[in-house]
Order: structure tokens, then sequence, then C-alpha cells
């Protein structure tokens, strides 16, 4: 959606190591906010936003118009069922149908062999897995590691938002994480006792608010209550730190 970082800029490098064409898009999409989101405000610098892709040496950038995506008259939207109805589709409950839409929408413009997205966005990215695989898509989905910030926080574009003193308490949301990972590491099996653990950092901050903290067995993305020896987890988070919600996550193997 613009406004691009290191985040961003590592999909494009990824997606030049392995094709001979990288084509961006960018655009800011209306149906995946909520009226009380922030949609006219969301960061946008397309001059910025061009250098840098230049600089990057991107082929194509594609910036469509709202009305070239959703004409006059657009009735057609796409819902991905069961792995959209908790986490985030809870709190956001119209976001992945905006998400779905558009990201096949933008796949039918461009008709890429390839489409490279974030890990960041874990859930987001699995409704687009689901949705690719449902829905025969001929593209493969390549899921990119998240990309932080030297203290830990998970780069967004988000985080321009945070007042400095949000900012500093924002990386809670990585220590937690680290804390989860290093329980896991130390043979703790009990989902109930990781996430209590982590709750306590949180409980000693002054501008969080949790929305929530949840581990999900990573292929399914089901909400599980104990850890099974041989599996690959996400470990889940979604803060507002101030007036900003922020979210992250890390993939753990058991």
């Amino acid at each position: 959606m613009g406004s691009l970082h290191e985040g961003h800029l590592s999909l494009i490098r990824e997606s030049k190591k392995s094709c001979d064409v990288t084509i961006v898009s960018i655009f800011v999409n209306p149906t995946q906010f909520a009226p009380s989101e922030d949609f006219r405000s969301y960061p946008r610098n397309v001059e910025k936003d061009s250098a840098l892709l230049i600089k990057e040496g991107v082929d194509y950038l594609f910036i469509p118009s709202v009305e070239e995506i959703y004409p006059k008259n657009f009735q057609t939207f796409v819902n991905v069922e069961i792995v959209t109805n908790k986490l985030e589709g809870e709190f956001r409950p119209t976001h992945f149908r905006g998400v779905a839409t558009v990201v096949l929408i933008l796949l039918n413009c461009v008709k890429p062999n390839f489409a490279f997205f974030g890990q960041k966005d874990a859930q987001q990215l699995m409704v687009i897995k689901q949705m690719i695989r449902d829905l025969k898509v001929d593209v493969k989905i390549v899921g990119c590691p998240i990309v932080r910030e030297s203290d830990g926080l998970a780069m967004s574009s988000r985080n321009v938002y945070l007042l400095p003193k949000e900012r500093k308490e924002a990386v809670v949301l990585y220590q937690s994480l680290e804390l989860a990972k290093k329980l896991i590491s130390s043979n703790e099996r009990r989902v109930g006792i990781i996430l209590s653990e982590m709750k306590e950092l949180y409980s000693i901050t002054t501008y969080t608010d949790l929305d929530y903290l949840k581990i999900v067995e990573a292929e399914s993305f089901e909400i599980i209550d104990e850890l099974i020896k041989g599996k690959d987890y996400f470990v889940l988070v979604a803060c507002k730190i101030g007036k900003t919600r922020l979210i992250d996550n890390t993939l753990v193997s058991v």
C-alpha cells in the first residue's frame, strides 16, 4: 500500500533474485479499512516510493486509481471462510474480504508467475494462500521473513504514527515474542503458561492495550492449547500503542 520501507524492499530483492521482471503495485485499498480506521490518513508518498523503486531496479510500477480497481457498480467480492473468522478477522470483520478481493484483482491485472508477501501479516498470508489454492489461480505465493528495526520492532508503515514515548514502548511486542521463543526452547509446551508470561510484559507498560496474544498451528491457523513436538506454530500479537494498532509474530518449530 505504499509508504515503502526496508520490509517492502526486501520483497523486491527476493523477486529480483528469482524473476526476470519485477513489478510493484501501489494501491491503498479502501475495502480493507473499516469506517473507523485510517484510510484517509494512511501514509502516502508516491514520489519517494518511486525513487526507492528506481534505485532497487524495479521494472514496472503499477499505480491504479480506486475507480480503475472498483469501477462504478462494482459488486463482486472474495470471501475466504474459516481462517478469516478469528484473530484479525474478529477485530477487523471486513478486512480480509477487502484484502482477498484486491489481491485477486491485482494478480489478474499483472498475471505474475510469483507474488511476494511478508510474514509480518501472517494471517493475511494464510488467507491469500488459501484463496490461491481454492480458486486455482496460476501464481506461486512466496512468503518472506519479517524485517525489523535495530531494537526488534517489526517494520510497518504505521510506525510513523507512534509518538516518541510510544515508539520506545512498542518494542514490547518483539520482547514478548522473544520470551515465548525462550520458553518454548526450554521445553514449555503449555500455551496458557507461555501466554501468561508474555502478558506480564504488557502489564508493566503505560501506552499498550492488547487485542490478543495467541499461538496457532502454522499450517491450519488453528488456535491451540498445547504444543506438539514436530509441528510449527505462529506466536501472534496484536496491540494498540497509543492510537496506533500494530501486529507482529514469530514462527517457532517444536
